[in-house]
């Protein structure tokens, strides 16, 4: 019995010698590792010092950058886009492009502002000016520019492409975009293309391809307005 107690504590008592070998093996790495961490920042203390003062002045420069220049511009903006936004929605479209004499119109908050969110929405609404001022050619530049966080806007610009081609009569570039609308797979815009689609198919004799359009609508997007009368649809193609 004490022979089998000898063996443990020495088992233990070898183990405890590895364990302590090995933490100070540990320690001895730690410390090499720090003179030579320290060797190098003295070896290289002006780079280090230049890079630490470059990363500072970065960080320095772009928070003045937005609490200084960006986010008043952005308010500026936002301000100015207003007055546009109100001729828009009473379908005063050239006043709402070129202004009213005293307050911007998009055309103008698009050189000024172009970088913020208000610029880059007055690009979208440049473009339906456009539309219903039958500058199709107009339209389509704004709308190809045009880039938004809202994937229903983008979603709308590309489709919209698609209105102004089948003005021009470009009827396989208006597929191609009422295509690229209607495969973005957005809940909102993307049926509204898809019935835009089905109905220049059924209109150009392609009754296979129209009916796939009906069909994905009544399948995907059955909440939608698009959806409200397609089984009409799909039985005129059938």
């Amino acid at each position: 019995m004490h022979a089998e107690k000898g063996k443990y504590y020495l088992k233990m008592s070898n183990k405890e010698t590895k364990e302590e070998k090995q933490a100070e093996k540990n320690l001895q790495d730690v410390e090499v590792a720090l003179n030579r961490a320290e060797q190098f920042i003295e070896n290289n203390q002006k780079p280090i010092m230049i890079g630490a003062l470059a990363a500072i002045a970065i960080v320095a420069i772009v928070w003045l950058y937005n609490s200084v220049y960006r986010e008043p511009l952005m308010k500026e903006a936002q301000v100015n886009i207003f007055n546009a936004q109100y001729y828009f929605e009473v379908d005063s479209f050239k006043t709402a492009l070129n202004g009213d004499g005293m307050n911007s119109g998009f055309l103008a908050i698009i050189d000024e502002y172009g970088s913020t969110p208000a610029g880059k929405l007055a690009k979208y609404y440049a473009g339906i000016c456009y539309l219903n001022l039958g500058e199709f050619e107009n339209a389509k530049e704004q709308f190809s520019s045009f880039s938004s966080d809202d994937d229903a806007l983008n979603t709308f610009a590309k489709g919209l492409i698609g209105d102004a081609e089948l003005e021009l009569g470009n009827t396989d570039a208006a597929i191609s975009a009422y295509k690229k609308a209607a495969n973005a797979d957005n809940k909102i815009a993307s049926p509204i293309f898809l019935k835009k689609l089905g109905d220049l198919y059924r209109a150009n004799g392609q009754k296979t391809e129209a009916k796939e359009c009906y069909q994905k609508i009544k399948d995907n997007y059955s909440r939608s307005s698009a959806a409200q009368s397609i089984d009409k649809s799909i039985a005129t193609v059938e």
